[in-house]
C-alpha cells in the first residue's frame, strides 16, 4: 500500500516548470512531518479538490449546501477520513448519487472528530451538510456590529484548525488541496473568497438572492479557504491590487494603503514572481482575531491598523510576505509554524526596508527583539521557546520574532547577496509543497552550506531550531529612533515632567517603545500625570490604548478601568486584548472580578477563536 500510493504521488506532483502549481501537490511522509491534529490518513487515501456549493442563511447563522471532494488515494483503500468539527450532516453519496455509509466518531473539543466514509471504489464524494450556529471558524455579525451598521456580515477565520467547522475535508496544512465554490447569499450583499473571483458582480439566483463563482487553481493548506459577505465596495489601488470595505470604511482605509502595488514589486524584486494573480485586501468589521490574515488574493485585515499616519501599514507588508512563505511553503505541522511566521516577519523587515527605508525597518526590527525578549522572559518552561514545537495561538510571538532573528543572523553571517539568492532559489525549490524544520535544514546545508565546517559552526542551525532559549549569535538590529525614546523613559524614570517629553511627534511604534520601556511599577500620581497629559486613556490607537491598560491595569490605576470597559468589548484583535484581560488577571482579587464582567458583556461580540483564547487566559491561575 506505502510504495503504491508513493508512486501514485511522484507521478502526480511531476510539473513542467520550477516553482509552477502541480496537479496535485505532495505530501511529505518523513516521521516529523506527521500532523497530529488531523485525523486524516493521507497516505491512504487524501483530498484533492474541494467544490463547495453553499448558501449563507443569516437567520439561522449556518452555511448549508454540498462540499464534493475529489479523492487519491491507493487501490486497496476502502474509507477516507475527513475532519469534523459539529458538521450537521444530512448524507453522503457517490458521484452517481449513491449512498455512502459514514460514521462520525468521538469527538475532541479542539480537534473535532473524525468522519470515516466508505468509499469503496468511488474518487469523488457529495457531502450535503450545514455549518452550526457555532462554528468555531465563522464570525456571523449582527448589523449594530458593522461600520455601516445597517447589514450583517459573515468572515471565516481558518487557521490553524478551524476550517472543519464549515468545509468537510482533511483540515492539515500539509494536505494541500485545489478548490473552487459558489456562494449564494442575500443580493444586497457581496460575497468575497480567497480564490479567483469569477463573478465580481453576482449571478441572480432567484427569490432575492445572488450567486458568487469562485477558484484557486493552486493547490493550498485548506486553513486557507476564505469567506466574507457583507456591505462591501471595491477601490483599486493598482493594476493588480486594489481594497474591498463597508461603503462608510473604504475612503479612510485606501489612502493608507496607496503603497500596495509598490510592496508586491518590492517583494517580487526580491525573492521571485508574486504567483497568485491579484493582491486584493478586505478591511473587516473590528471583531477580525488578528491584525491580518494572508488569505490567497485577499488579505484580511482589521481596521485597527489604520491610525491615519500609515504606521502600521507593516502589517500589509507581513501579510503579503505569506504569499511566498506560508502560502507557497507551508509548514507541514503546526510545530513548525515558525517556518510560515519567522520567514514571513523577516521578509516584512526586508520589503519596509525597500520602500520606506533602513531606518523604519530597523525601528521594527529592534521592536520585534523586544517582543522576543519579553516572551523569553514571560515563558513558564525553556521548551516553549524551541522554534519548533508549540502549536496553537498561545505559543507568544516567538515563532514570529525569535524566526526572523534566526534568519537575519543567517544573513549576516552569509552576506546579504548569497542569503537572498538562496532564499529565491528556495522558494522556488518548494513551490506548493509542505516543508518540515528538518527540512529546511537539510536544504540549508545543501544548497547554502554544501559542507563549509566553519559555516556550518558559526550558525549554530540546530541550537536555533530545536535548542531553547537564544543562541549567542544572534544579530540585534539598533534604531536611533528608539535610541531617543530611550532617552525620554531615562528622563522619565529621574523624575522629568511628562509634559517636557517630545511625544506630540511620536508615531505608533516610538509609544510602543515608550509605554513597554517604563517601569512595571508607578505610583499612581505619575499614571495620572501620564494620563492627563498625553491622553493615554482616550487614545483612539488601539496599540497605544492596549500598551497603557497593561501598565495602568498592572498598578491598580483605578481611572484606567472606564477606559477598559470602552476599549475590550469593541476590539477584537487578540492583539490587544489578551495582555490587558492578563494584566487584569494578574491583579488577583482586585483586577480579575473586573475582567471576568467585561468579558461576560463582550463575549457575544467577539470571534469564536477570541471569545476561547480569553476564556484561557480567565482560566489562568
Amino acid at each position: 500500500m506505502r510504495y503504491a500510493l508513493a508512486a501514485l504521488l511522484s507521478l502526480s506532483a511531476l510539473s513542467p516548470l520550477q516553482g509552477a502549481a502541480p496537479a496535485v501537490a505532495p505530501i511529505l511522509t518523513t516521521p516529523e512531518a506527521v500532523d497530529d491534529q488531523t485525523y486524516a490518513q493521507p497516505r491512504i487515501a487524501r483530498v484533492t479538490h474541494v467544490a463547495l456549493d453553499l448558501t449563507a442563511d443569516f437567520a439561522a447563522k449556518v452555511m448549508r449546501g454540498t462540499a464534493t471532494l475529489d479523492i487519491l488515494a491507493v487501490p486497496q483503500a476502502s474509507e477516507i477520513i475527513l475532519d469534523d468539527k459539529g458538521l450537521d450532516i444530512a448524507k453522503i453519496t457517490d458521484a452517481n448519487g449513491k449512498a455512502l455509509v459514514w460514521s462520525v466518531g468521538a469527538s475532541h473539543p479542539d480537534k473535532g472528530a473524525p468522519l470515516t466514509v466508505k468509499i469503496g471504489k468511488a474518487r469523488r464524494i457529495i457531502i450535503t451538510y450545514a455549518s452550526k450556529p457555532d462554528a468555531s471558524a465563522l464570525g456571523w455579525l449582527p448589523p449594530e456590529l458593522t461600520a455601516g451598521k445597517r447589514k450583517p456580515f459573515l468572515y471565516s477565520q481558518g487557521q490553524a484548525i478551524e476550517n472543519r467547522s464549515w468545509v468537510p475535508t482533511q483540515d492539515s496544512p500539509g494536505i494541500r488541496q485545489t478548490w473552487e465554490a459558489r456562494i449564494t447569499v442575500p443580493s444586497d450583499l457581496v460575497a468575497v473568497m480567497s480564490g479567483d473571483r469569477l463573478t465580481p458582480k453576482g449571478e441572480p439566483a432567484g427569490q432575492g438572492m445572488t450567486r458568487y463563482r469562485f477558484r484557486m487553481n493552486n493547490p493550498v493548506p485548506p486553513y486557507l479557504i476564505a469567506i466574507a459577505i457583507g456591505d462591501l465596495a471595491f477601490q483599486p489601488l493598482g493594476p493588480r491590487t486594489g481594497v474591498y470595505a463597508e461603503p462608510v470604511t473604504l475612503a479612510k482605509v485606501a489612502p493608507e494603503l496607496d503603497d500596495t502595488e509598490k510592496m508586491v514589486d518590492a517583494a517580487e524584486a526580491l525573492y521571485g514572481p508574486y504567483r497568485w494573480g491579484r493582491y486584493d485586501m478586505l478591511v473587516l468589521p473590528p471583531s477580525f482575531p488578528y491584525g491580518g490574515m494572508e488569505n490567497p488574493t485577499l488579505t484580511f485585515l482589521t481596521p485597527t491598523i489604520f491610525t491615519g499616519d500609515k504606521a502600521n501599514i507593516d502589517v500589509v507588508a507581513h501579510e503579503l510576505a505569506h504569499s511566498w512563505s506560508g502560502n507557497l511553503v507551508t509548514n507541514a505541522t503546526w510545530p513548525d509554524s515558525w517556518l510560515n511566521e519567522g520567514f514571513t516577519t523577516y521578509f516584512e523587515n526586508r520589503i519596509d526596508e525597500r520602500i520606506y527605508g533602513k531606518e523604519r525597518a530597523a525601528v521594527l526590527a529592534e521592536l520585534t527583539w523586544d517582543d522576543m525578549q519579553r516572551d523569553l522572559k514571560a515563558a513558564q518552561k525553556p521548551e516553549s521557546t524551541k522554534l519548533r514545537g508549540e502549536t496553537g495561538d498561545d505559543a507568544g510571538s516567538l515563532a514570529y520574532d525569535k524566526g526572523s532573528t534566526f534568519l537575519r543572523t543567517i544573513e549576516q553571517a552569509v552576506g546579504r547577496e548569497r542569503w537572498d539568492a538562496y532564499l529565491r532559489s528556495y522558494f522556488d525549490r518548494h513551490a506548493f509543497q509542505p516543508q518540515t524544520t528538518a527540512g529546511f535544514l537539510a536544504d540549508l546545508r545543501a544548497n547554502l552550506i554544501k559542507g563549509d565546517a566553519a559555516l556550518e559552526a558559526k550558525l549554530k542551525l540546530d541550537e536555533w531550531a530545536y535548542a531553547p532559549g537564544l543562541p549567542d549569535n544572534a544579530v540585534h538590529v539598533r534604531s536611533q529612533t528608539l535610541a531617543q525614546v530611550d532617552q525620554s523613559i531615562a528622563q522619565v524614570k529621574a523624575g522629568a515632567a511628562i509634559a517636557s517629553l517630545p511625544y506630540a511627534r511620536w508615531g505608533t511604534q516610538e509609544w510602543l517603545r515608550f509605554l513597554n520601556g517604563l517601569p512595571r511599577e508607578m505610583t499612581e500620581a505619575r499614571l495620572a500625570e501620564m494620563d492627563r497629559t498625553m491622553g493615554l486613556s482616550a487614545s483612539p490607537n488601539a496599540y497605544v490604548r492596549s500598551a497603557w491598560l497593561v501598565l495602568a491595569l498592572g498598578n491598580r490605576y483605578q481611572p484606567a478601568v472606564a477606559s477598559a470597559e470602552e476599549f475590550l468589548p469593541r476590539i477584537g484583535r487578540m492583539l490587544f486584548l489578551r495582555p490587558v484581560y492578563k494584566a487584569l488577571v494578574d491583579q488577583g482579587d482586585w483586577g480579575r472580578p473586573i475582567a471576568e464582567r467585561i468579558f461576560a458583556r463582550a463575549k457575544a461580540d467577539y470571534h469564536p477563536i477570541t471569545a476561547a483564547s480569553i476564556e484561557r487566559v480567565l482560566a489562568a491561575r
